[in-house]
């Protein structure tokens, strides 16, 4: 059976749970009616729901019924959802698929007590829109399965795969970078409404402007001083401001701050217990 025609249940129709599914079926390779949501209040899942996506407050039950399985909690809520699943569990169907932060593999097999396939992935919120960058990794997946994570989520932006180990690394420059990003693209448009813009006209030019520069090191796989060098010039107003947000510690607290949140990552799962 193609990839396309399993059944997928995501456990966790929240933000995330639902951007990964919008993106799986705006890939063209997934349907809605194969994609199972859950959530305690289905009520707030009505707008899928309408969209052909299958929604149910049942995890036992959604599972039952598919075939991957995408946990999408929070880590507080995963030994609970975990033992109310694992009786559903077949390992010889199940793959696993947790975008969890902070929890290893290890600790999904010993708390569901059987061995079954997980892969660990880490997307961010622009999955919703193909954009996402997504790192996996898995300790006892099978290539077959790690090819059909790939495939899951090269259908909704770029991935990369990585040792299990640098999980909490990768969410922090992925899943939380995507809030990072966003707080520096909000600061050039304050900048921006400062020096004359409206906030509206500041805040198109400075979103822009970000994916341009990121489409640049993508497109030319450059470094980011290399197109930096391109428009600096001696004296001019550029290198000004740069060394203008360096003396203001500018790439002293994004790395501070990716760091914080690395830190964070690894213990959430962990500080629950």
């Amino acid at each position: 059976m193609s990839e396309q025609y399993k059944k997928i249940a995501i456990l966790g129709g929240g933000n995330m749970g639902i951007a990964l599914a919008k993106g799986m079926v705006a890939s063209g390779k997934y349907r809605a009616e194969d994609i199972t949501l859950t959530r305690r209040n289905t009520k707030l899942l009505d707008t899928m729901v309408e969209q052909g996506y299958r929604a149910s407050s049942n995890n036992a039950l959604a599972v039952s019924e598919a075939d991957i399985v995408v946990l999408s909690i929070l880590p507080q809520q995963l030994d609970s959802v975990l033992d109310n699943i694992s009786e559903s569990i077949d390992p010889s169907r199940h793959l696993f698929i947790s975008i969890v932060t902070g929890v290893a593999v290890t600790d999904i097999i010993t708390r569901i007590g059987k061995v079954v396939e997980v892969v660990r992935a880490m997307p961010n919120t622009a999955i919703a829109i193909q954009e996402s960058m997504t790192c996996i990794a898995s300790r006892n997946a099978s290539a077959e399965n790690m090819a059909l994570v790939k495939d899951i989520f090269s259908a909704v932006g770029e991935t990369v795969e990585i040792e299990e180990e640098l999980m909490s690394s990768a969410t922090a420059l992925v899943a939380c970078g995507i809030a990072f990003f966003l707080r520096s693209i909000r600061a050039a448009a304050q900048g921006g409404t400062e020096i004359g813009f409206h906030a509206g006209d500041a805040l198109r030019m400075a979103a822009q402007t970000a994916k341009g520069a990121a489409s640049l090191l993508l497109h030319f796989g450059s470094h980011p001083e290399n197109e930096i060098d391109k428009v600096t010039s001696p004296k001019g107003c550029t290198i000004a401001g740069l060394n203008e947000m360096e003396h203001n510690g500018f790439s002293s607290a994004m790395i501070k701050g990716i760091r914080t949140s690395a830190q964070k990552a690894e213990k959430l799962y962990t500080d629950e217990k």
